[in-house]
């Protein structure tokens, strides 16, 4: 293994003293203290805790990558050669073109799991053309018998070929650099690099320099990935690793992995995981975190500011990339993905608390809390397609916009928190008699309190509205829609989960109710954990040999007729349940017993001061639909930096009475909102019943593909009833 015990670095007093007067980062560092033999026995611990996992790759296989992309990079100075000679380049310049591939992300860093793919970027000199890449390179590629499942997304935000090489899955960007060959020691941090090129060029360019830049910005790096490595497996057994639905992607771990190396530099793993826990349980968000000073290099691309940025302001958990241009990796991140990852930090604090203290094993880090005990209201996402091919595409699309339903159901003033499970599973079909391919996703639900005696209606319409509303519209202007492509939401209790989610999954086995959810007759041991995800949060169990795996959300969006979906409906769901209270994470709390070392101002303060928090709260208006800027589109722009300060958004923003009716009678509850009382019982606990309808309206079939606009009615018009009676 690569970090075996042989190899750790292990810092004495005289072999790194010399190293020791670099500085890193922004701050000081908190502790200079050197690793002790109990540092370097809990360091291996550690790593042998870590193997069951499958996070290190066996030494074959990580030859057989190395060999991989040596044959990729002798293909790109062959293709690249072949376009100089075609475009009649003098013989001297031929003769010395170059070209060159570069990784960056997790195999970059060096913190790859077993089957991860690469991320790769084609560099070449500027007499090549992007379209050539897509063109000729791509025909090159069909060429290789060693190349399967070979795609171009060539309209993607950033363009790139997907192929599988010899069994080794390898996503290629494209960057045109302004020089007339590529030596083969180019450093891609060089700023000057990025005159005069292309916004996709620079785009592309983006993951290495920022990968780059991360490894020198750690004081070592054999610590700093021993280290990553285990806080990612933290963070996807924890159901936290996904940069899309809101929480945190690989590139934002390792900038808070890299920020606590800074701030220990002498550290050993062992000792920096613990630290991590500590100082990001502390940090004051929505301070950002950076690993340099940011610098202006006078290029005139847009760079994360919120002195100069308005939207900046309202970013509630920033981490800084490291290279020009700087940008806030954690957008996407909401109230909800916040509040959750914090919670997280201070339980991890606790466990490496007793971990330290002998009291507890690294296992205990690493152990999967069970998603579906944890909520007693749960909001099932379904997305289903006619065919498995339309099934990704839309996936992808629904995937990328559940934060967007996260953040609507957020600023509903009865709900504290809502938390998406970032693992998808396959959904069990409607009609067994129909071809269907059908994806869930599964969110949490956190009432408050009602107080007194009050009843209250708390209708959901418009946050399941406005959602489906904006992925729908999405589907018709980028022509990717298609008939029979669904949304559905149920509310779900939680002893009715059973019903939609394998045993193995639940974990824990209660008593079920014999009410249900009408989905369609299921057989647990027809359902499997959905393998066709990213495996950002794939997680393999060490004691068991069922294997996770993440919805893989790309998906090329190609132009097609798109006519409007039929008419659907789902079932109504009469469920009652108790109020889910949630801790409070007050940032600024110190927790664990025996962290009791403070984090310093200095080390939370940002190089480029943010202003002062808003006095002045915002609030979405209601009438308007959610359909963010693909940059813009996952922060919470709505908000202010502090929740507390937000203005939620009334139940029912389509009415005008109030949204807290006090209801004596039964009969003044509406015929699509009703209410089942089961366990009588329960007075002392709020009790919440939930009803939901779908209906779609069809609307007259045309062919949307030559429209140019959005005709006045061209989505089906989603008449969702979602209500929810509090009874106290």
């Amino acid at each position: 293994l690569p970090f075996c015990c042989g190899s750790l670095p292990v810092t004495t007093q005289g072999s790194q003293t010399q190293q020791l007067q670099k500085h890193y980062g922004i701050t000081s560092p908190i502790s200079l203290a050197a690793p002790k033999e109990f540092d370097c026995m809990l360091t291996q611990k550690l790593i042998e805790t870590l193997k069951p996992y499958g996070v290190f790759e066996e030494e074959e296989e990580l030859q057989r990558r190395i060999l991989i992309l040596g044959k990729l990079n002798n293909l790109v100075k062959e293709w690249i050669r072949e376009i100089s000679e075609s475009k009649n380049l003098p013989q001297s310049v031929i003769e010395n073109v170059g070209g060159k591939i570069f990784t960056f992300g997790s195999y970059r860093l060096g913190v790859h799991t077993k089957g991860a793919d690469i991320d790769a970027l084609c560099v070449a000199p500027r007499h090549v053309e992007r379209t050539d890449f897509f063109t000729s390179f791509y025909e090159k590629l069909k060429q290789q018998e060693e190349v399967k499942d070979l795609r171009a997304v060539e309209e993607a935000f950033v363009p790139v070929i997907k192929l599988c090489f010899d069994g080794i899955e390898i996503d290629i960007l494209f960057a045109r650099l302004a020089l007339q060959t590529i030596p083969e020691d180019l450093d891609l941090r060089d700023d000057s690099l990025l005159k005069n090129l292309d916004i996709r060029c620079i785009r592309s360019l983006n993951g290495c320099r920022v990968t780059d830049e991360i490894l020198h910005l750690v004081p070592n790096i054999d610590n700093f990935r021993l280290t990553l490595r285990a806080i990612k497996l933290w963070a996807k057994r924890h159901n936290i690793y996904s940069n899309i639905l809101g929480f945190l992607g690989g590139v934002s771990w390792a900038m808070l992995v890299a920020r606590t190396c800074q701030l220990y530099p002498n550290a050993i793993a062992s000792t920096l995981v613990h630290k991590f826990f500590l100082v990001f349980s502390k940090w004051e968000w929505p301070n950002p975190v950076l690993l340099k000073q940011p610098e202006e290099c006078n290029l005139n691309l847009p760079v994360w500011d919120p002195r100069v940025n308005p939207s900046d302001r309202y970013h509630l958990m920033p981490i800084i990339t490291p290279a020009y241009p700087q940008q806030n990796s954690t957008y996407n991140v909401s109230v909800s993905t916040r509040m959750v990852m914090v919670e997280e930090f201070k339980q991890g604090l606790a466990i490496t608390d007793e971990i330290l203290l002998s009291k507890a094993e690294w296992s205990k880090l690493f152990e999967a809390p069970n998603f579906f005990q944890k909520y007693k209201h749960y909001i099932v996402l379904l997305a289903s397609a006619p065919t498995e091919k339309q099934r990704l595409e839309w996936v992808g699309l629904v995937e990328s916009k559940i934060r967007i339903l996260v953040g609507n159901l957020e600023k509903n003033e009865f709900i504290t928190l809502a938390h998406v499970n970032p693992q998808s599973f396959p959904a069990p079909k409607e009609n067994p008699d129909k071809e269907e391919y059908r994806t869930m996703w599964v969110i949490g639900l956190v009432f408050k309190k009602t107080e007194n005696s009050e009843n209250l209606s708390v209708d959901l319409t418009y946050d399941i509205q406005s959602f489906t509303d904006t992925v729908y519209r999405q589907a018709i202007n980028s022509k990717m829609f298609e008939m029979d492509m669904k949304i559905a939401a149920r509310h779900v209790k939680r002893k009715q989960l059973h019903q939609l989610l394998p045993n193995h999954v639940l974990q824990k086995k209660k008593k079920h109710s014999t009410e249900g959810v009408r989905l369609a007759a299921l057989n647990d041991s027809s359902l499997d954990l959905s393998m066709d995800s990213d495996n950002s949060t794939s997680v393999p169990s060490p004691t068991s040999a069922m294997k996770t795996s993440p919805l893989n959300s790309s998906g090329s969006s190609q132009g097609r007729s798109s006519p409007a979906p039929a008419v659907t409906a789902a079932s109504v769901t009469n469920i009652q349940a108790s109020e889910v209270t949630v801790p409070q994470t007050n940032s600024s709390e110190s927790s664990g017993g025996t962290s009791n070392e403070s984090i310093p101002q200095t080390a939370t303060q940002p190089a480029v001061s943010p202003p002062p928090k808003p006095t002045i709260s915002r609030v979405l208006p209601s009438a308007h639909p959610l359909n963010p800027s693909p940059r813009t589109s996952g922060n919470v722009a709505t908000k202010t930096p502090s929740p507390v300060t937000a203005v939620k958004r009334t139940s029912s923003p389509h009415k005008e009475e109030s949204p807290k009716k006090i209801k004596i009678e039964e009969d003044e509850i509406s015929e699509d909102a009703t209410c089942i009382d089961v366990n009588e019982h329960e007075k002392m606990e709020t009790k919440v019943g939930l009803n939901i309808f779908f209906s779609f309206q069809k609307t007259p079939s045309t062919d949307l593909s030559d429209i140019p606009a959005l005709p006045a009615n061209p989505i089906p018009v989603i008449k969702n009833s979602i209500k929810l009676r509090l009874n106290r």
